[in-house]
């Protein structure tokens, strides 16, 4: 016990001490669950342009039989779309933060 201080000013510290604790770990455990938010947006705005232009190639490779391979041309097209997608996301949320 520190001299001057009563038992109950004490009490009142520690008290103070273990809310501090507690918030501090709360808002860390919200940062983490933001942060995985924010890594499954950014793999389904990559993830999904992906498998559409995946899904459009296949059909066009079907329908017109061509020298070049739209599945191919579609992916990489989609996987560039969704990559700007995800640079957006990510710079959105860096101008909130």
């Amino acid at each position: 016990m520190d001299k001057g201080k009563t038992p109950e000013e004490e009490f009142v510290k520690i008290i103070e001490k273990q809310v501090q604790k507690k918030q501090k770990a709360r808002n860390k455990g919200r940062e983490v669950l933001l942060g995985l938010g924010l890594f499954g947006i950014i793999g389904w705005s990559i993830a999904m342009p992906t498998l559409g232009g995946i899904a459009l190639g296949v059909y066009l490779d079907r329908r017109f039989a061509t020298r070049y391979s739209f599945t191919l041309m579609l992916l990489l097209g989609g996987v560039v779309l969704g990559c700007l997608n995800a640079w957006h996301w990510i710079k959105e949320k860096s101008k909130e933060d």
